[in-house]
């Protein structure tokens, strides 16, 4: 995972703390993607990382349930160039991935890909 201040993918050590404390509890979650992609070629690359990454992600039960650019925001300022939901079958899946030998040899793509980059594990709500 990325840790440099300069790095538009900035680990944020609290949050993946407490996503990593929770990876043994068996439930379900989507990892919401907001991606800003950077300029001549950043759209191009992460379509490079689409590809690569899509045989890691099967093998460990991941799907994408909706991808897709989103017009101007109705509230707030902040724009992205793509938007995108992903389902894991467990937290411990999505760590799975991002630790496996494979995924480790295509995650620059990601990086190189981007201007800036967030990601929200969301769970489903209760009711």
């Amino acid at each position: 995972m990325a840790t440099s201040a300069a790095d538009p993918e900035r680990l944020n050590e609290q949050g993946f703390g407490e996503f990593a404390a929770r990876a043994g509890d068996g439930r379900p979650v989507v990892m919401l993607n907001l991606l800003r992609f950077k300029p001549d070629g950043g759209q191009e690359r992460y379509m490079e990382y689409g590809v690569a990454v899509a045989p890691s992600l099967e093998k460990v039960g991941g799907r994408i349930v909706w991808a897709g650019e989103p017009a101007s925001p109705l509230l707030g300022e902040q724009g992205w160039d793509m938007v995108a939901l992903v389902e894991y079958p467990s937290r411990q899946a999505f760590l799975e991935m991002i630790g496996s030998p494979e995924y480790q040899e295509i995650g620059h793509l990601r990086t190189e890909a981007l201007e800036l980059g967030e990601l929200h594990p969301m769970d489903a709500a209760d009711g």
